[in-house]
């Protein structure tokens, strides 16, 4: 049975989230065991572009549970394919881009998979506008949280 754009971005989300905060523990190994090759002067850009891939990595998989919460809940919330691909892709490329872009440094300067950033900030730029142009077309829920209920 296929999966729903629900479960997807559901089941991305909280993997992306796993390997975020994989990626953080092994930066704070580094740092406890002080190499050199993460926080010697002549490396910062290294650990910049890992702290960044840590940090985005962790918030956009938030963003993908959000997505998928959402999906599941508010009446008239919709997706389309290519915007649930946009937010899948684009917190992906994001941290992807700065985990590569710091694993090869050149003369102080990231390596060349930092081009991956600024793709995966348009898709996700595509995704997140997808999503809140879709969120001022639902139509309001009656009653509950955050509903519009009348009184008697």
């Amino acid at each position: 049975m296929p999966l729903t754009p629900s479960d997807r971005h559901l089941r991305f989300g909280w993997w992306s989230l796993f390997a975020s905060l994989a990626l953080g523990i092994g930066l704070e190994t580094l740092h406890g065991f002080k190499l050199g090759w993460y926080l010697n002067v002549d490396v910062e850009m290294r650990r910049l572009m890992f702290t960044l891939a840590h940090a985005h990595g962790a918030l956009l998989a938030l963003v993908n549970i959000a997505a998928g919460l959402t999906l599941r809940t508010v009446k008239g919330f919709t997706l389309t394919p290519q915007a649930s691909r946009a937010l899948i892709w684009g917190a992906g490329l994001l941290p992807v881009g700065f985990l590569l872009g710091g694993l090869v440094i050149h003369d102080g300067d990231p390596g060349l998979g930092v081009l991956l950033v600024p793709v995966g900030a348009l898709a996700l730029l595509y995704g997140v506008g997808s999503a809140a142009r879709s969120l001022g077309r639902s139509p309001p829920e009656s009653g509950g949280a955050g509903g519009t209920a009348k009184r008697p």
